[in-house]
């Protein structure tokens, strides 16, 4: 009876295991993945908008601030006329 015990005892944490290595395990890993991917998402974020600042103060100090605005809008159209001849014809939507 005792080892009727023992043997029970060594199946029940085998199947506890493969349990755990099915559903605990693979959840782990994807909460490390996704927290180091908002992680690295917000830091790149923070870099982005970091660099662009940083930027425009560098074109502001060889120009006047107003040239710098006027630079980077400039930009902007120019990269929003090169997207919008990049659409497809049928994205154009109705919302009114």
């Amino acid at each position: 009876m005792d080892q009727f015990a023992d043997k029970f005892a060594d199946f029940l944490e085998t199947q506890a295991q493969k349990v755990r290595s099915l559903t605990v395990d693979r959840l782990d890993r994807l909460i490390v993945v996704v927290s180091l991917g908002i992680i690295a998402a917000v830091l790149g974020f923070i870099a982005v908008t970091l660099l662009s600042i940083a930027l425009f103060r560098i074109v502001a100090t060889y120009v006047t601030s107003e040239g710098a605005y006027a630079i980077f809008g400039g930009l902007f159209i120019i990269a929003g006329a090169f997207v919008w001849t990049r659409r497809k014809p049928g994205q154009e939507t109705n919302n009114g």
